[in-house]
C-alpha cells in the first residue's frame, strides 16, 4: 500500500515495468548470443578458441603465422602446378589479350593451384582480404585446414609474434607465374607466390619454384631464408628483362649502361627477382638489375618486392616511386629492382623518358631508325615528334650477349 499522500499512476507503473523488461531482455539476449558464438567457434565458456579473439573490426593476425601459411600455400600450389605439367594435360585456354596483344593464357595448373592456395589462406585467416590472379569459383570451395605449426626455420629467424590489425592486411596470390613458359615446358621460370601487405606496404614475400622445390621467403624487419649476393656490377650490369613483353627495355638498358651490358630475357617476375639473389639452384640465372617497362600486375611483383625490401633492396617504378599494394591490381609505371646498389642513382641514370605511367609510353613499336631510341614524348598513335631520338652505341649481336630463353 502506497504511503499517505502518494498516489501511484497506473500508466507510470506500466512504463516502469516495460523499461525493466527491456533491460532484462537486452542483458539476457546478449548472454545467449555470447553462448551461441562460443558454440559456433567450437569454444567453451571461460576457455579460448585457437588464435586471437575476434572483434568487430576483424581482430588481429600474427604475421609469423601468416608467413608459415603463405609458405605452405605456395608449396601446395606448386604441387598442383607440377602434377598438371607432368601429366601433360594442361587444358590450355586464353583469358583474352594482354595490353601487348599476346594471349593471356590459363591452364588447369593455374586453376588448381589457385584453389589450393586461396582456400588454405582463407580458412586460416578468414578476416583478411585476399587478391588472386585467377577467379575463385564458389562451387569449388573447399576447407583446407592448417595445423597451426610454425616451421623451425621461421621460428629461428622470427622469435616473437608480430601482431597487426586484420583489416590492414591484403594478401596477393600468384598461383602460377610464367604461364606462357609453363605451356612451352620451360619449367625453370615457373613459380608460385604469396605476398602479405600491411597498409599497402609489402611485408611478407614467398617465392616457390615447383620444379626444383626451392622456396625463398622473407619478412621485413623480421628474417629471411635467402640472402643477397656478395657483389653486384653497377657499371656494366647483367640486366634481366621480360622475354615476352620487354617493350623498349633492351634499348633503354643499352642506352643507359653501354654496349657491354648483358641482357638476359627471362620469363616470370618471381624468377627475375630470384636472379638478383644468392639462390642455390643451378638452373637460376644471375643478374644485377631487373627492369620492366610495361604494365604489370601486383600479384606478379608483390612477393619479390617484399623479399628485396627485407634484404635491404628496392623495387620501385621507373620514376623511383614506391608501389602501393592496395587499390587497383596493376601499375603503369614499369619497375626497377636492385639490391646493394644506389637505387635512386640508377633511377636518375635512366634515359630521359616520360615516366608518367601511361600505358602507351613503353609499348613495342617499330623504330624509326635502327640506331636510335625514341624519346617517347607523345603517345604512340601520334607517331614521333620530329627527330627526337637518343643515339645508341654501336651495338652488335656479340656485345648484347642475348641469353637464349
Amino acid at each position: 500500500m502506497a504511503p499517505m499522500g502518494i498516489r501511484l499512476s497506473p500508466l507510470g507503473v506500466a512504463v516502469f515495468c516495460l523499461l525493466g523488461l527491456g533491460v532484462l531482455y537486452h542483458l539476457y539476449s546478449g548472454f545467449l548470443a555470447g553462448r551461441f558464438s562460443l558454440f559456433g567457434l567450437g569454444g567453451e565458456p571461460g576457455g579460448g578458441a585457437a588464435g586471437p579473439a575476434a572483434s568487430a573490426d576483424g581482430g588481429t593476425v600474427d604475421l609469423r603465422e601468416m608467413l608459415a601459411v603463405s609458405v605452405l600455400a605456395a608449396v601446395r600450389g606448386g604441387e598442383e602446378v607440377r602434377r598438371v605439367r607432368e601429366s601433360n594435360v594442361l587444358h590450355e585456354k586464353s583469358k583474352g589479350k594482354t595490353r601487348e596483344g599476346a594471349d593471356d593464357k590459363m591452364t588447369s595448373g593455374d586453376v588448381l593451384s589457385n584453389r589450393k592456395m586461396f582456400y588454405l589462406l582463407k580458412t586460416a585467416f578468414p578476416s583478411v582480404q585476399i587478391n588472386t590472379e585467377e577467379h575463385v569459383d564458389a562451387a569449388d570451395q573447399e576447407v583446407i585446414l592448417w595445423d597451426r605449426k610454425i616451421p623451425e626455420d621461421i621460428l629461428k629467424e622470427i622469435a616473437t609474434p608480430q601482431e597487426v590489425p586484420a583489416e590492414s592486411v591484403t594478401v596477393w596470390i600468384d598461383p602460377l607465374d610464367a604461364t606462357q613458359e609453363y605451356t612451352e615446358d620451360l619449367r625453370k621460370y615457373v613459380t608460385t607466390m604469396v605476398c602479405v601487405a600491411v597498409n599497402g606496404k609489402p611485408v611478407l614475400g614467398v617465392i616457390h619454384k615447383p620444379f626444383s622445390e626451392y622456396t625463398a621467403w622473407a619478412m621485413v624487419d623480421g628474417g629471411a631464408n635467402v640472402k643477397a649476393r656478395t657483389s653486384y656490377n653497377e657499371k656494366t650490369p647483367r640486366i634481366v628483362v621480360s622475354r615476352s613483353h620487354s617493350g623498349m627495355v633492351k634499348q633503354v638498358a643499352l642506352q643507359t649502361f653501354g654496349n657491354q651490358t648483358t641482357i638476359i630475357p627471362a620469363g616470370g617476375a618471381g624468377y627475375k627477382v630470384l636472379a638478383l639473389l644468392d639462390v642455390p639452384d643451378k638452373n637460376q640465372e644471375k643478374a644485377d638489375l631487373y627492369i620492366h617497362v610495361t604494365y604489370i600486375k601486383k600479384w606478379d611483383i608483390c612477393a619479390g618486392n617484399a623479399i628485396l625490401k627485407a634484404l635491404g633492396g628496392h623495387m620501385t617504378t621507373l620514376s623511383g616511386e614506391e608501389i602501393s599494394y592496395t587499390g587497383s591490381d596493376g601499375i603503369e609505371g614499369g619497375l626497377l629492382a636492385s639490391i646493394r646498389m644506389n637505387h635512386q642513382a640508377l633511377v636518375r641514370k635512366l634515359p630521359d623518358l616520360e615516366k608518367t605511367g601511361h600505358k602507351t609510353l613503353y609499348q613495342d613499336t617499330p623504330m624509326r631508325k635502327p640506331s636510335c631510341v625514341r624519346q617517347m614524348i607523345s603517345p604512340i598513335n601520334t607517331g614521333f615528334a620530329g627527330d627526337d631520338c637518343l643515339p645508341l652505341p654501336n651495338v652488335s649481336k656479340e656485345s648484347t650477349q642475348l641469353a637464349s630463353p
